[in-house]
């Protein structure tokens, strides 16, 4: 499902999604008191300030809504999250594969140097390292994928 601004309740939806997700993506890493910062009202300004800025957001709903998917201008996924009981049932695939295939030119994403589930997903998917690295903390960093 597209989700629009005027989509109240399928962003209020995406919000939730991201925040569960993201929270349990990140807790192993970022402190309490961060993490606690992510909630569903944040993350729905955040894909709305998203949409606002020319992204697309995506809802995908099984029997209930289990996953969404951004995609920006550039051919950028972006915002891929999975609630964590729906992982490990295609769901990522399939959104990766969605918003892949709306691209018009080579897909690429970034993603978190220490997420080895998703790069295992994406590598899987056919996207390589570019090279390009972009340090978030003294530790972390994201790395470029491309998929040619």
């Amino acid at each position: 499902m597209t989700i629009t601004e005027a989509d109240g309740p399928a962003l209020a939806e995406a919000g939730r999604i991201h925040s569960v997700a993201w929270q349990a993506s990140h807790r192993a890493f970022c402190s309490p008191a961060f993490v606690a910062l992510h909630t569903p009202e944040r993350q729905q300004t955040y894909l709305r300030r998203k949409l606002e800025a020319g992204s697309r957001v995506f809802l995908l709903t099984a029997d209930i809504p289990a996953g969404l998917v951004t995609l920006s201008p550039g051919d950028l996924i972006e915002d891929l999250y999975v609630l964590p009981e729906r992982q490990n049932r295609g769901y990522g695939t399939a959104l990766l594969e969605f918003a892949a295939g709306l691209c018009g030119g080579p897909p690429r994403l970034w993603v978190l140097d220490n997420n080895a589930g998703a790069l295992r997903l994406y590598r899987r998917l056919g996207f390589r390292p570019t090279g390009k690295r972009s340090p978030v903390t003294d530790t972390l960093d994201e790395l470029e994928l491309i998929r040619q």
